[in-house]
């Protein structure tokens, strides 16, 4: 499967008479954007802002953070069964908007929502402070259910993303860049002396408002699988879950997972990247070891000499991550995996609540327990009344003085498991 992908860089964005894309600059229709977002009547108000680098800004309680992105040529659309009808995606060619981002904020829907501030110390645990963010506020109607509102806050970004995204369907691209992955015979005959290499990406989906979707399909109702690296490009996978806002996978990531590009960038060079295994994290032991089986039984179908596995969450994910672990080392397989810690505030605990010898290699994205002072921001977008209560919060959290003592864990992105991120140890 082959393809390609322009990127339009963005530089700043404006509100303007007009939505259009012109120089580097996004200027956004407030009107037609908010009309689309109230189509859904469990939506029963929005309000539009911006947030630039470096801004004395802070956006709380985040919900998701996505990438515009347009399909020009190929089968099917962005956000394929959520946004797009269902058609296999990830060839042919697609335009991303770099350097910006839709992201979702308004009441709080669960207690695992995070924090995104664009200046200051807590700017240098999230990637998405470095964004120009045009952030979605929504406010729902009078007693809706929280699954209910999450969903139409989930779909108000995902069409949000498609509206911008459509402006660049004319542009030239600043860049472009070609991802192909080949049949497993055509690999062979392509790569004879690379070593075979995998992706195994477990996806959160332990429910009640921790799930991510594939192709629109809760992935707890799904049996490991296959799936071209492209296909995520498209955004066949995305995100509806409120885990803990420093390792839940924002639907921006799954767009732009850094293990997909890592292993492309050495595709044909050091390695041969077969394909990615999408496996669910379920809550009860017997879905555990039925996906772990199946996800070692496809490494060794596939004959590959090695994978990475990414976690997403922690505490009862982390029983999943050692099962794939073990089954795929019996196979024969190598296994490096991707987690972060939850050693405590003073980092003696012990950091997974699962371990196995079979796990000798191990990439971490820090310890989320670590604890933050956050100064007081000029400006708030959404509302500081749940930072007490998020998770990495306590009841003595928000000061008097405006700052704010977290831990890590409340920062969207802090330790993100699939390296989307900054921190990590030797």
């Amino acid at each position: 499967m082959k393809l390609e992908l322009g990127n339009i860089f963005i530089k700043d964005i404006q509100f303007g008479n007009e939505s259009k894309i012109e120089d580097g600059v996004l200027y956004v229709n407030e009107e037609a954007v908010k009309e689309l977002v109230l189509e859904d009547e469990k939506i029963k108000s929005v309000s539009l802002d911006i947030a630039k680098p470096g801004e004395s800004v802070r956006i709380t309680p985040v919900k998701d953070v996505i990438e515009p992105r347009v399909k020009v040529e190929g089968r099917g659309g962005i956000f394929p069964g959520i946004i797009a009808k269902v058609d296999t995606v990830g060839s042919g060619k697609t335009y991303a908007l770099k350097g910006m981002a839709v992201v979702t904020a308004g009441k709080i829907v669960g207690f695992q929502e995070g924090i995104i501030d664009m200046s200051g110390p807590g700017a240098d645990y999230t990637p998405f402070s470095k964004l120009n963010n045009l952030v979605v506020v929504c406010e729902p109607v009078d007693d809706v259910k929280q699954h209910e509102y999450e969903k139409a806050v989930r779909i108000a970004g995902f069409k949000v993303a498609v509206y911008l995204g459509e402006l660049a369907r004319e542009l030239t691209p600043d860049e472009t860049h070609v991802y192909e992955t080949y049949g497993i015979m055509e690999g062979k005959e392509k790569f004879p002396d690379l070593p075979r290499v995998g992706y195994v990406q477990m996806l959160q989906s332990q429910g009640l408002l921790h799930d991510t979707y594939v192709y629109g399909v809760d992935a707890k109702r799904t049996l490991s699988t296959i799936i071209s690296p492209t296909e995520v490009m498209d955004g066949a996978i995305v995100s509806g879950n409120c885990v803990s806002a420093c390792d839940k996978n924002p639907t921006y990531v799954h767009e732009n997972n850094p293990v997909v590009h890592d292993l492309f960038e050495q595709h044909g060079k050091t390695l041969n990247f077969v394909c990615q295994i999408l496996t669910n994290e379920n809550v009860y032991l017997a879905d555990k070891m039925r996906s772990s089986d199946w996800t070692a039984k496809m490494c060794r179908f596939l004959d590959l000499d090695a994978v990475i596995v990414s976690q997403e969450g922690f505490g009862n994910p982390d029983t999943d991550l050692i099962m794939n672990c073990k089954k795929i080392e019996a196979e024969g397989v190598k296994t490096v995996i991707i987690t972060d810690e939850y050693a405590g505030r003073d980092g003696k605990s012990q950091s997974l609540a699962d371990a196995d010898p079979a796990a000798d290699a191990v990439v971490t994205g820090g310890n989320a327990n670590q604890v933050i002072v956050l100064p007081k921001m000029d400006k708030v977008i959404g509302t500081l009344d749940y930072v007490n209560t998020i998770a990495g919060g306590n009841e003595h959290s928000l000061r008097e003085d405006g700052t704010i003592e977290v831990e890590i864990q409340a920062i969207t992105g802090a330790t993100n498991e699939t390296g989307f991120g900054y921190l990590s140890a030797r």
